[in-house]
């Protein structure tokens, strides 16, 4: 089980997994923005041109409280999922955070000149001293 369980969290905090939920979350978010958009501002204006109805100050105020509540909507849902998509990719980097050995030396300081120099050189090409009988560092 708790094998399963690692398989299950592998899948479901891979990139393009956690990019698909929230693209599908901020759609049907956005969804209600634009049925908010159609149902209190497109269709009162199609009713008003064509003869269909006739509105009063009131409702104008509500068209435009519904979507203004929509938008609002979507924002605080967008905050919240960035919000928690943060702190997901901060244990995420926590956990597979791992210590790095440090990389082998690849040069050396020859101690006549100071240059550094490959570290498996015997002459130092800039003061040519021998540097047999020079420890590696």
């Amino acid at each position: 089980m708790k094998k399963f369980m690692q398989e299950f969290k592998t899948f479901a905090l891979r990139g393009n997994v956690m990019d698909m939920a929230v693209g599908v979350i901020i759609g049907s978010a956005f969804s209600g923005i634009v049925t908010s958009l159609t149902d209190n501002f497109i269709n009162p204006i199609l009713n008003l041109v064509t003869g269909g109805a006739t509105y009063t100050l009131q409702d104008v105020a509500s068209f435009a409280s519904s979507f203004l509540t929509a938008v609002v909507n979507f924002l605080v849902m967008a905050f919240v999922l960035f919000c928690l998509l943060k702190g997901m990719n901060k244990l995420a980097s926590l956990a597979h955070k791992k210590e790095e050995a440090p990389a082998a030396a690849t040069t050396k300081k020859c101690p006549y000149c100071r240059t550094e120099i490959a570290i498996d050189a015997t002459r130092c090409p800039h003061c040519t001293s021998q540097l047999l009988d020079v420890e590696k560092p």
